[in-house]
């Protein structure tokens, strides 16, 4: 910051507040809590933003004196161990001591219109989104859509390889030009399901299951697993940007590489 630069700070509560309206929070019964999982300084004028609040997200975070990191991977998950303990207890440790709240988002992150995983996906492959993958129509649990020109099984794997910057898996059984899609960022393998349940011609997700190869084989679907990392890179950098446009504070994404 230059000398003279004033450093906008708004109430650690009031960006709480308006995260969990504008991701609608409460709509969602997910497997962890959403919003403020630990809480650091009560005035926020700088955050990063990351997949998962890993150790080496929260030390750059430190780095670059962040007072809130903002990820879509956090902590408390149903069904873990509740002792702080190892892994989580030096974590926490760190967030602590250097009073950084952590603020996570899971489904309503994957979930938001324009902000969220499944959204930044489609327009990063250019999909016309038509609706909800499940006929119930619930956001959350993926999209479906078409492509304006069909596109083939190579030419959509390269696509997604220069957006996402690596090389999906690709399992072919479908027809020769790809009209229809659907696609579920993340571990939405199983999701294949609904695709099939709907004729689609492809369908992406981020993780892949042995039984999902033969799902795709044996319905003559095409499956992209691009990569659970990869394809929820997307979210958090524009709830982060979105943030940092409407408070002015200073925003930065930080990605830790991730294989899976």
């Amino acid at each position: 910051m230059g000398a003279g630069e004033i450093r906008k700070v708004i109430a650690l509560k009031e960006l709480v507040i308006y995260v969990h309206t504008l991701l609608d929070v409460d709509a969602f019964n997910d497997y962890c809590p959403n919003g403020l999982q630990v809480e650091g300084t009560h005035e926020v004028a700088s955050l990063v933003s990351g997949v998962t609040a890993n150790r080496d997200l929260i030390e750059a975070a430190i780095r670059k004196n962040a007072d809130v990191i903002l990820v879509h991977h956090g902590y408390f998950w149903r069904g873990e161990t509740a002792c702080i303990v190892g892994m989580k207890r030096k974590r926490l440790k760190l967030l602590l001591e250097h009073d950084i709240s952590l603020l996570a988002y899971h489904l309503p992150l994957d979930a938001h219109p324009e902000l969220g995983n499944n959204a930044r996906l489609a327009a990063l492959l250019g999909v016309h989104t038509c609706g909800g993958l499940f006929q119930t129509d619930d956001l959350s649990k993926g999209l479906y859509g078409k492509f304006i020109e069909p596109t083939s099984a190579a030419s959509l794997a390269k696509l997604i390889e220069q957006q996402l910057a690596r090389p999906p898996l690709v399992v072919a059984a479908g027809p020769e030009r790809i009209k229809t899609v659907g696609w579920c960022t993340g571990a939405g393998q199983s999701f294949i399901d609904q695709a099939i349940a709907r004729g689609l011609d492809a369908y992406i997700s981020g993780e892949i299951s042995e039984s999902t190869v033969h799902a795709a084989r044996e319905s003559g679907t095409h499956y992209f697993a691009a990569g659970h990392h990869a394809t929820e890179r997307y979210g958090v950098q524009a709830l982060g940007e979105h943030l940092a446009q409407v408070y002015g504070l200073q925003h930065h994404y930080v990605d830790i590489d991730n294989p899976v």
